[in-house]
């Protein structure tokens, strides 16, 4: 073999090698930073409501302090009935913490994201909202984000995302089991929902595709 060919296969060995040592610098930093990645929230501004999806504990409270910093004159509660506090619902956690009644619009049908952002868009469209804040938890907010924009695409209302604080941990989410199952939960969804399996029929599905991994 001359020294030419030998030459040759070396230099495609080192480039292989190459390749696979960023293939494999790409997959660490990814996994460093999927964390970081789903937390997802915006500088609150001036909008004409906000809209608050249940499911966790503490959003309601971050709605409550953008009404009353004067970010919003109105209030929309999804899946209003779900229990959020120890003042009860989410109306009653709303009130509790000085919402007006007359202030506050509800939806009680939603049981996924998906359908928090279908379901309150006709109530945006009801009352010639163009604008409105959107508040749910830090580390669901990148899922939030892509499947309200996806919703509310055609309707040329102006969405802002704000995230609650959690205990979460964003940063280190592989050190505590809490924060590594939300971020496992947190891309089977996103994974889900990017391939059309949305609303709580995709549930199921979802939960199987998770149960592989357990």
């Amino acid at each position: 073999m001359s020294n030419l060919s030998i030459k040759k296969r070396k230099g495609k060995l080192i480039n292989r090698k190459f390749v696979l040592f960023i293939c494999l610098l790409l997959l660490i930093i990814g996994l460093f930073s999927a964390g970081s990645f789903l937390v997802l929230s915006e500088s609150p501004k001036q909008a004409d409501v906000i809209i608050v999806l249940s499911g966790g504990q503490g959003r309601v409270e971050q709605a409550a302090e953008l009404y009353k910093a004067g970010y919003a004159p109105y209030i929309i509660l999804s899946n209003a009935k779900e229990s959020t506090s120890k003042s009860g619902d989410m109306v009653q956690t709303a009130l509790k913490l000085g919402i007006p009644k007359d202030l506050i619009y509800t939806e009680k049908a939603a049981e996924s994201t998906y359908q928090n952002a279908e379901f309150t868009l006709p109530i945006m469209q009801e009352h010639d909202f163009k604008s409105a804040i959107v508040v749910s938890s830090d580390f669901h907010m990148r899922r939030v984000n892509f499947l309200f924009d996806r919703v509310y695409k055609k309707s040329k209302i102006e969405l802002t995302y704000v995230g609650s604080p959690s205990v979460y941990n964003a940063e280190r989410w592989w050190s505590d089991r809490k924060s590594r199952e939300t971020t496992f939960n947190e891309y089977v969804k996103i994974i889900g929902n990017t391939f059309g399996y949305n609303g709580p029929e995709a549930k199921s599905t979802l939960d199987q595709i998770k149960n592989w991994f357990r």
